[in-house]
């Protein structure tokens, strides 16, 4: 996919609406049109890499400023007792939009278990 056709591109670009929570130079912060917990958003870089497996020694800055806005933009939307951070990569790891995204999950009650176990 390329940073024409892809959906957080566009998002980025205002060209689709998104309920903006936080933006810089380098990433773009928004909630998830389909929450699964009371918060429930999403941090990308601006720049189109289309998946963790994609990123180079150039991107830690912007991987770094990813992960540490996690925390006080958690906080913001009302997780101030913990949050679940999770980065889907590729097929195996349920990826669904090809542009590299943090989900960040949580709310005022507990998560779920983060995988189920299976016996083994």
């Amino acid at each position: 996919m390329n940073a024409e056709s892809c959906v957080f591109c566009k998002i980025v670009r205002g060209e689709i609406p998104s309920r903006k929570i936080y933006e810089d130079a380098d990433i773009f912060a928004f909630h998830d049109i389909h929450p699964l917990a009371p918060v429930h958003f999403m941090i990308i870089p601006k720049k189109h890499i289309e998946s963790l497996a994609h990123c180079e020694l150039g991107d830690p800055a912007m991987l770094g400023k990813m992960l540490a806005m996690a925390p006080r933009l958690a906080r913001e939307q009302g997780s101030t007792d913990g949050f679940r951070v999770i980065i889907n990569t590729g097929r195996v790891g349920r990826q669904e939009v090809y542009h590299l995204h943090v989900h960040v999950i949580g709310g005022p009650d507990a998560l779920g278990p983060m995988l189920k176990r299976t016996k083994g």
